[in-house]
Order: structure tokens, then sequence, then C-alpha cells
């Protein structure tokens, strides 16, 4: 029997990023995303929101809570995963969250673009040159001794 545990949500971050250091200094940054629905019910549309668990490992984790805050969209992708717990209380209780793999940040609706950070004109630095192995950004030039 096939299986599939792949997760693909696009919303906004209910909180800024909580990133802590596990033990071997791995970082790992706890999200909370808000994903909207939209649907008719008796001729009348009704919204619904869910709120979903995410948490981001690694050097992606350290990205997150440089880039992103309360209320950024991003796109999530990753896969579900089961998560026992038991709190002081002691009563057990059981959730899934979602293990995300690639993080990619959205843009906001052109309204929205004029506070936020990173926006020409606020002195903000242009983004990184790309590293070697890497194509060079849209727009970069490009240093290229080749005669042709």
């Amino acid at each position: 029997m096939a299986s599939l545990n792949r997760v693909l949500l696009a919303g906004n971050l209910t909180r800024d990023p909580e990133v802590r250091y596990t033990a071997t200094g791995a970082a790992r940054a706890d999200l909370s995303l808000a994903v909207n629905r939209t649907y008719l019910s008796e001729g009348q549309p009704q919204k619904e929101t869910c709120f979903i668990g995410v948490v981001v490992w690694g050097r992606q984790a350290e990205v997150c809570r440089e880039y992103l805050s309360k209320g950024s969209p991003v796109l999530i992708e990753g896969f579900l995963q089961f998560v026992p717990a038991t709190p002081e209380g002691g009563e057990k209780h059981n959730r899934h969250l979602v293990r995300a793999d690639r993080v990619q940040f959205l843009s906001r609706a052109r309204g929205e673009l004029a506070d936020a950070p990173g926006q020409p004109g606020d002195g903000a630095a242009a983004p990184p040159p790309a590293t070697a192995g890497e194509p060079p950004a849209p727009g970069a030039e490009h240093d290229d001794d080749l005669p042709f």
C-alpha cells in the first residue's frame, strides 16, 4: 500500500518566530500559521481560520527569525509529524504539527509594503551575492572572463 505525507500551506504568521537551540547547537524555530478558508453556507459567505503549528530546523530557522514577524505571509512545504505531549498537569494529549522542509517568504499586498523592512529607501542592505555553486541572483552582475 502506498502512502504519502506532504503538506503545502500558505498563510500568515500569528506571532513572531520563536527560536531555541538544542544542546548540540541546532536551531529550532516554532511558527504559528493562520490559514483562512472562505466558503458559502446557505448562500452566505463564511470564513474559517485554521491555526497550525510549524517547526523549522537549522539555518532556515535562523533565517525565519531574522526576516519574518507576526503577520508575514509564507508558503510552507513539509510533512505532518505526530507529537505526544504530557503537560505539567499530567493529562496526556496528542497533536500534529507540520515539520517544514521549506519556508518560502511571500510578498505582502502593495498597501502593506510601505512599512515593511527591506524596501528600497529604508536603508536596508541589498541581498548578499550568490555563493559558489549557486546561480547569480536575477539582475546581478556576472563577472565572466570568457572572450565570447
